[in-house]
């Protein structure tokens, strides 16, 4: 059987009706994108005169809706893969995988008694960190305490990792920091130059989010395996994996500051993103020859600068990219973005630790489908007698 899935509106379960009319729910999930869902469900005139949850409260503006699904549990006699990761006979954890609110509909209205529809769009919490644009300035703050603050005011808990890498401070002295726009875009413009990802996410009780201003942890163990190959075991279809040469490897950054008349001013040149490796080698030893851009941005100290060069790197590191699809009843998991997981069958080259970066759910009475999107960071040991491609020969040779 598919795992079990549970719609709540307005806090409260959908009644059997309105399970019995939804075809499918689409929830996508990402790591740079705010969460959103979708579902459509036929419309007709009840014996009211009026279309039945046209304008019904539970589909109404800013009508909160969350979707939690819970995988199937493992078999005792036929183990998933990945049981030992599940805790054996364990039951799966059950997964919020959207907590948002209603922002829109489309009805579509037909002389057929069966072809009228009413498609219902949400977007996760986030939402409400949207509605206000404002010009403040913030003074002798971390930017990761910038982020509690604006966090706490909607009620969202910040996660315990968003303190523990350093974090650029701003003082009168130096560069206050001036925000100009919403809550949510001056906190995901914060995220992306310090190298971390701005989102809310629930675990498992709609209502009870957290607020997350942090890298990803790469470190931890994978919460499923994607294998493609296994002839009783598999769980995933079909795999297809790019990388890419073409991005930075190494940054040269300087900056004059205005608290230090140094005319030289500052500087720092990373080749290091600071994030975990997701395999043997990264893109400066696969290519075998480092690309290396330039960058000048307004900081109050060397630590700050080389913060921003860090984030350059973390954006540009993520040179493999793997997607495919599964559901979770052959996984035996409900993937989430942020989350990190293992490719087997892929070749010495691409199997290994992936971080998830985005899911996109279908959810039907019958499966429920995951189309992933994997990035890697890093690729597998080099095969006997390489050279590390033109690039590293040329380089070899001068």
């Amino acid at each position: 059987m598919p795992g079990a899935y549970q719609l709540l509106l307005n806090g409260q379960a959908a009644d059997s009706t309105l399970y019995t009319l939804l075809t499918s729910i689409e929830v996508e999930e990402s790591m740079d994108l705010p969460g959103a869902l979708q579902f459509v469900v036929p419309v007709s005139v009840g014996a009211d005169g009026d279309l039945p949850y046209v304008n019904d409260a539970r589909f109404a503006p800013l009508a909160n809706i969350a979707v939690v699904a819970t995988p199937p549990a493992p078999q005792s006699s036929i183990p998933l893969p990945g049981a030992s990761l599940l805790g054996g006979a364990t039951p799966p954890a059950a997964q919020c995988i959207f907590d948002g609110y209603v922002l829109q509909q489309k009805l579509h209205l037909d002389r057929g008694t069966t072809a009228s529809t009413l498609a219902v769009w949400a977007q996760d919490a986030t939402w409400m960190m949207n509605l206000t644009e404002q010009a403040k300035e913030w003074v002798d703050v971390t930017d990761d305490a910038v982020a509690a603050s604006i966090f706490g005011n909607y009620g969202i808990t910040p996660a315990d990792q968003n303190s523990t890498e350093d974090s650029p401070s701003h003082t009168e002295d130096g560069h206050s920091l001036m925000q100009r726009g919403t809550d949510i875009q001056f906190l995901r413009t914060l995220a992306q130059r310090n190298g971390k990802f701005c989102r809310v996410t629930c675990a498992d009780t709609p209502g009870d989010r957290t607020g997350y201003f942090a890298a990803p942890d790469l470190s931890g163990d994978p919460v499923a395996t994607l294998a493609l190959n296994d002839p009783t075991a598999w769980t995933v279809n079909a795999l297809d994996i790019t990388w890419d040469a073409t991005a930075a490897t190494s940054v040269n950054a300087a900056q004059a500051l205005f608290t230090n008349s140094d005319p030289d001013g500052v500087s720092a040149n990373l080749s290091s993103s600071g994030l975990a490796s997701l395999g043997d080698r990264d893109l400066a030893t696969f290519t075998g020859s480092a690309m290396t851009v330039m960058l000048a941005a307004p900081v109050d100290d060397a630590g700050e600068l080389t913060l921003r060069a860090q984030a350059v790197l973390r954006d540009s590191g993520w040179f493999v990219r793997c997607e495919g699809e599964s559901d979770v009843e052959r996984l035996g998991a409900v993937l989430r973005a942020g989350t990190v997981v293992s490719v087997s069958g892929a070749g010495s080259l691409h199997s290994g630790n992936y971080l998830v970066w985005s899911v996109r759910h279908k959810i039907t009475p019958d499966v429920h489908t995951m189309r992933f999107v994997l990035v890697r960071n890093a690729v597998g040991a080099a095969a006997a007698g390489s050279s590390g491609g033109a690039l590293g020969a040329l380089a070899g040779a001068l």
